[in-house]
């Protein structure tokens, strides 16, 4: 016969294995439960005024202060040339122009760069006429599907600008932080450096 707990030998198989069975249900019970979310609505964060200057326009914003330079142009100023990628800061989809230098919007807080001059791929091109990296995308079809051009672009206009075009081992190297899925890196360096030479004649 089996011996019961209380007979100092200890609980029986049948006691131990009707208590496992309730601990493990346990973690399934309190899965089922509704976990409270802590976070705060949205619109009871604080917001906060501010003018961003946009491809030479000012825009007066209320913005909550961790609203990124990228999600305020595409989300709240309707400029959606410049693209959300990884938003991680490793693809260069968000590249634009601050102070004439390149960064990152989805890196670089909104508030940051108040008053501050930004330049976006919607800026560059005078009325109909394509700036001459533009231009030279078309030229020499540097691009498939177009999602990574307009970081491509405000990329390889600074790059020119800074002095790093010289020959296409300089230019690869400073535009690796563009990435481009359709592999068009090839057509993309010949671009840039087509531009480059025509700035040097300007």
């Amino acid at each position: 016969m089996a011996r019961e707990a209380g007979n100092g030998r200890g609980p029986s198989r049948r006691r131990l294995l009707a208590g496992a069975g309730g601990v493990a249900a346990l973690p399934l019970a309190a899965a089922a439960r509704p976990m409270p979310v802590a976070s705060a609505p949205a619109t009871d964060r604080p917001r906060m005024d501010m003018i961003l200057t946009i491809n030479g326009d000012d825009h007066r914003v209320s913005l909550d202060p961790r609203t990124t330079l990228l999600d305020a142009l595409r989300d709240h100023l309707g400029l959606t040339g410049s693209k959300k990628g990884c938003d991680q800061g490793q693809c260069g989809a968000c590249t634009v122009h601050v102070d004439g230098r390149r960064v990152l919007a989805c890196l670089t807080l909104a508030a940051a760069v108040q008053r501050r001059p930004v330049t976006t791929i919607e800026g560059l091109a005078q009325g109909e006429a394509l700036h001459p990296m533009q231009a030279a995308f078309v030229e020499h079809d540097a691009f498939q599907c177009g999602y990574c051009t307009p970081g491509q672009i405000m990329s390889a206009v600074a790059c020119v600008r800074e002095g790093h075009a010289a020959d296409d081992e300089q230019i690869r190297e400073y535009m690796s932080g563009n990435l481009c899925r359709c592999a068009a890196y090839p057509k993309i360096v010949a671009a840039v450096r087509e531009a480059a030479a025509q700035t040097a004649r300007a």
